[in-house]
């Protein structure tokens, strides 16, 4: 279920203070027999006032953002490794998925490396298999990371079938060109530059450890 836009209070604050302003000089002014010169001008400046507040709250219906809607991700709360995996590359890949779910919008992790899926954590999705698409091909090949900020509006969504369905934003961070870190936000437009630089990091530390594994298999 979508939260509430928590903003949306204070957009209509100086409409409805404005209207109120307006409506009780209106009454104040039909309410009084004898009107004096210095009450006229008080009343052009509430006027002035009101109008000026009420034009500001439709302003800011147009200019100021709205806080993106989140939604509860369909799926359960899970934490699978790839079993053959030696215990300190558990280590570090649980402390990466921590860090990341902890500090970020993040609320499911898959760290998928040569051609295996070596991390599963937060809300998991209906399959555990990573089939490569065109947007993770990309990544692998460019080496660059890939924000999808708003799932629902690419076609390539579908490749993503093993995260939540109604996951509202990806980013694709390449581990070096054999793997990604792919994060799944219940909110779309969430990530922040700061959060992308984040994600960069732990992914180019996750390379350095995982790089030390090429030289023998994952799995038996």
């Amino acid at each position: 279920m979508a939260k509430s836009d928590p903003n949306r209070i204070l957009r209509l604050l100086p409409f409805a203070v404005g209207g109120l302003g307006g409506t009780l000089l209106l009454i104040n002014r039909f309410l009084t027999p004898n009107l004096t010169t210095s009450q006229a001008r008080s009343d052009a400046v509430g006027v002035i006032i009101s109008a000026v507040l009420i034009l500001t709250g439709l302003l800011w219906q147009r200019v100021q953002p709205r806080s993106p809607e989140a939604v509860e991700l369909i799926g359960d709360q899970g934490f699978e490794f790839l079993p053959e995996i030696p215990e300190s590359v558990q280590t570090e890949l649980a402390w990466a998925s921590h860090i990341l779910l902890t500090n970020t919008v993040t609320k499911s992790v898959v760290i998928w490396y040569r051609d295996q899926v070596l991390l599963r954590r937060g809300i998991l999705g209906p399959t555990a298999t990573v089939k490569p698409g065109a947007i993770l091909e990309r990544v692998l090949k460019t080496e660059k990371a890939v924000y999808l900020v708003a799932l629902k509006l690419y076609p390539g969504r579908l490749e993503f079938d093993y995260l939540p369905e109604n996951t509202q934003g990806v980013i694709c961070q390449p581990i070096g060109n054999q793997g990604v870190l792919i994060l799944g936000a219940n909110v779309p437009r969430s990530y922040t530059n700061q959060d992308e630089a984040w994600v960069n990091a732990i992914a180019n530390k996750l390379d350095n450890t995982l790089s030390q594994l090429d030289s023998a298999p994952l799995s038996g």
